[in-house]
């Protein structure tokens, strides 16, 4: 497989010095499963640098701009970076069009592909980083994640439903929930799970995820719009 960078590059209005950096940033650990013969490393660590790097740069534009709590700040700023909002931001720029991986990886449309785009994504912010520097990178993050911001603060993305459904419990009817795994199945590397939430013994809601605390999730998201909370 063969991919064209220079339409990514004008896509994103960067021209890379190192080409095989964006090669790099756009190759799955799977491809070289495939392609044993394929002359560079896959993603993974500059994933690594580029996530600490997105980091950094959604914290300083935070405190620059925002005299709000640590608490508030922190949610945010989790908001903005989480692998959810990230693959939704990698269409932007057709990410997905772009990584090199294996032909099983490819067929993957689920979770699993939510992951490698969000990877890429920090990857690519890692690659732009160590290619043009901090501020080059900054920029990116800026013009394609920073810009959901707003977005966020008004609607009140950031608030972890769990703990908003705890809060309102406790405000509307005294009661503190509890969370019960009703079902597991699938293979070890793919779990999944139901679970439960529950305000005494009435059983409110129910959410299924790859995690306990992602079926959590789920099911106070359920119990929220059940309830009208």
């Amino acid at each position: 497989m063969s991919i064209n960078t220079s339409e990514l590059e004008s896509k994103i209005g960067i021209q890379f010095k190192d080409k095989d950096l964006l090669l790099t940033a756009l190759t799955h650990r799977s491809y070289l499963n495939e392609n044993p013969s394929w002359k560079l490393d896959h993603n993974e660590r500059l994933e690594f640098l580029g996530d600490a790097v997105l980091e950094m740069a959604v914290t300083d534009e935070l405190y620059a701009k925002y005299p709000n709590p640590e608490g508030e700040l922190t949610n945010w700023r989790a908001a903005l970076v989480n692998a959810v909002m990230l693959a939704q931001l990698s269409a932007e720029i057709n990410l997905n069009d772009y990584i090199l991986m294996s032909r099983g990886e490819a067929k993957d449309t689920g979770r699993a592909r939510q992951y490698i785009l969000a990877n890429a994504m920090e990857a690519l912010i890692g690659a732009i980083y160590l290619d043009q520097g901090y501020e080059t990178a900054a920029q990116f993050i800026k013009k394609y994640i920073l810009k959901e911001l707003p977005r966020i603060i008004e609607n009140h993305l950031y608030r972890d439903a769990k703990s908003l459904f705890q809060e309102q419990a406790q405000e509307k009817v005294g009661i503190t929930p509890s969370y019960e795994v009703m079902n597991e199945w699938g293979p070890d590397h793919a779990r999944q799970f139901k679970v439960g939430v529950y305000l005494g013994r009435e059983l409110v809601a129910e959410g299924e995820g790859a995690s306990k605390q992602e079926a959590q999730q789920k099911a106070a998201e359920a119990g929220l719009a059940k309830k009208g909370w």
